[in-house]
């Protein structure tokens, strides 16, 4: 079982102003990003959590300085965090999500305790463990997610943000506004640690942060570097969504493209479409075991796939647990993309020939420009099959699920010393 906990944590001081300081996560920062955060000000948590030029020890000075400074400060006595994100997603929809931080047990992936559910990559994790070595902290959180039908532990921590004013709050570019409550009631925090007493939690973001974790608790040893930094939400949360992450191909060989052209007349029913505007294909899983959204430079029309049955993505997945054979980005992945494409795993992880698009808009653009040749355009993963996927043992190739909003790095920070 998932052993959680509550934080004494690390945060900016009150006086600080929170819209100046915090980030998205480090991994979808580049370097005209890192710098226009830093303009809004010299204590903005990219300077500690994404060092330029893998400067780990400059990163710590920085940490230690700022809190000798008063920057920032570090609490006595531990709490829970409640966060409430308000956002309008991809969809135009507006919703709020509820979670919280928590410090949690550090243990290996298994049943009952924590699984993974994407496919991660050893460089992102060399730079989290030297970050974290040179640091001593938990600077940016992971995203992880829990069962919890009856609603126990958010209707513990209800009462504080409906009633007290909320510790901090801060306005993410797309829109998002993040709410921050300092719960440290006694009963309450004891009522959510109870409520996740037997719950098993599947890391929706954050994948190579907690195998740093990992790492990090077995080479340190220390009670203190066993425990990690995530905020929790409940997968029966009504504000909770996942979007897709679509994929697009440049630069393969002409005979690659046409080996394309003849595997998705040999696999999939196909269906010129009216407009790009229809591209993105709707969430609904009664059209087929994997529906696409299809756009081609050269011949430069939208197409709607539709696998012609089920049993060509098993036989795709010969050796893959049913729930992996039934994931549209598994059965796009091994019957198109490292099948007629040719991509390998390692094309995939280095981007070699290979992207994402957040949304429909972006895809078409990036293959009309001629940036790439084709997209295929995929629907959301339902929060169901995540957790189909991550239980049957095996993860999901990189960008299966795109949960919406992102935690932003900065509210809140995890000592580990």
């Amino acid at each position: 079982m998932a052993e959680i906990r509550p934080l004494s944590a690390v945060h900016y001081a009150a006086d600080v102003e929170l819209d100046a300081v915090v980030a998205p996560p480090y991994d979808v920062i580049d370097a005209e990003g890192r710098a226009a955060l830093l303009a809004r000000s010299p204590h903005n948590v990219v300077e500690i959590d994404l060092p330029v030029d893998e400067a780990y020890d400059a990163a710590a000075q920085t940490f230690a300085r700022w809190q000798e400074e008063g920057v920032l400060v570090r609490d006595d006595a531990p709490a829970i965090w409640a966060l409430q994100q308000s956002y309008t997603g991809p969809d135009g929809q507006p919703r709020t999500r509820n979670g919280f931080f928590a410090a949690v047990k550090v243990t290996d992936y298994g049943p009952g305790r924590i699984r993974p559910h994407e496919r991660t990559h050893p460089g992102p994790k060399e730079d989290r463990l030297r970050l974290t070595r040179a640091t001593k902290a938990n600077l940016s959180p992971i995203f992880s997610l829990y069962s919890d039908p009856t609603g126990l532990a958010w209707g513990a921590l209800a009462p504080f943000v409906s009633e007290d004013a909320p510790f901090g709050e801060t306005r993410d570019p797309d829109g998002t506004v993040n709410r921050l409550w300092r719960v440290e009631d006694d009963e309450a925090v004891t009522t959510v640690v109870a409520a996740l007493s037997d719950a098993e939690l599947l890391i929706a973001d954050g994948h190579h942060r907690y195998e740093t974790a990992r790492v990090y608790a077995a080479e340190v040893g220390t009670e203190a570097a066993g425990w990690v930094l995530m905020c929790l939400v409940a997968l029966e949360d009504p504000g909770l969504t996942v979007f897709p992450t679509h994929r697009l191909v440049k630069g393969r060989p002409q005979e690659r493209y046409e080996a394309l052209a003849g595997a998705l007349r040999e696999h999939f029913e196909i269906e010129e479409l009216a407009s790009v505007e229809e591209l993105a294909p709707a969430g609904d899983e009664s059209e087929g075991p994997l529906v696409l959204g299809y756009l081609d430079r050269h011949v430069g029309k939208p197409f709607r796939l539709r696998l012609k049955d089920a049993a060509r993505g098993a036989a795709a997945l010969p050796d893959a647990p049913p729930a992996l054979q039934q994931l549209d980005t598994a059965v796009l992945e091994a019957l198109l993309l490292k099948g007629p494409l040719g991509l390998t795993d390692d094309d995939v992880s280095h981007l070699h020939d290979f992207g994402y698009a957040r949304d429909a808009a972006q895809a078409v653009e990036l293959v009309r420009s001629g940036a790439f040749d084709v997209a295929f355009l995929l629907r959301p993963t339902p929060v169901e099959q995540v957790r189909e996927v991550a239980a049957s043992g095996v993860s999901m190739p990189p960008k299966s699920t795109y949960f919406y909003p992102k935690v932003p790095t900065g509210l809140v920070f995890n000592p580990l010393a």
